[in-house]
């Protein structure tokens, strides 16, 4: 399938995209609600869940994305390998989070990531970027005792700020002081595969949520 033109970045503060999503009827989404769910924020074309969801077929998986067309492609490829633990929605992740997360099954989220996201680098845009404090305190609340929180990207500047909000916040421990040399997931994103050929760094790092 070839790639269609997409908007490289869209505004998540405008008003377009501010209506929460309709959270749908799981149990038509998913074969078995039993299985520990796996959400990825800002999946993209969806292809790194594309691949996790076959390589771990005990965990359900989630993806958010924010640009309806990639929404579209990622759902049309999960229903050509007829992938039944995975779903996409098109939805902004900020004001959607948390009915998202509170429709759900309680204690069901147990993995959450967020992988290169869009970095904003000039200073008056760096509002509009996905890890905010109220995102924080949603996975925070939603999250399972003991569930596990993967940041990476490519831009330092984008690490630190995701890694100190979640820090921050007094649910989360961080496992490791240093970036992690590795990504601790099977797959990689396309973008962790370029990054790295290019011989450039991968800043990540894990976050548990306590007791």
């Amino acid at each position: 399938m070839g790639r269609v033109r997409v908007r490289q970045h869209v505004n998540p503060l405008s008003q377009a995209y501010q209506t929460p999503v309709n959270p749908p009827q799981w149990d038509k989404i998913y074969a078995d609600m039993r299985k520990p769910l796996h959400m990825d924020i800002g999946c993209g074309w969806g292809r790194f869940l594309l691949s996790l969801a076959q390589w771990e077929p005990d965990w359900n998986f989630l993806g958010l994305e924010i640009r309806e067309s990639l929404v579209e492609t990622a759902i049309a490829q999960r229903d050509e390998k007829q992938i039944p633990n995975l779903h996409f929605l098109f939805c902004n992740a900020n004001p959607s989070l948390q009915p998202l997360l509170d429709s759900l099954p309680p204690g069901i989220l147990q993995r959450v990531s967020i992988q290169f996201p869009d970095p904003w680098f000039k200073k008056r845009h760096q509002k509009r970027r996905v890890v905010q404090p109220e995102l924080v305190a949603d996975i925070a609340h939603y999250l399972s005792a003991g569930g596990v929180v993967f940041l990476q990207s490519d831009v330092e500047e984008v690490a630190i700020e995701m890694r100190d909000r979640f820090q921050e916040h007094p649910a989360f421990v961080l496992e490791n002081p240093q970036w992690l040399p590795e990504n601790p997931l099977a797959v990689a994103t396309e973008r962790e595969r370029l990054t790295l050929d290019k011989g450039e760094p991968v800043y990540r790092a894990v976050f548990r949520k306590g007791d």
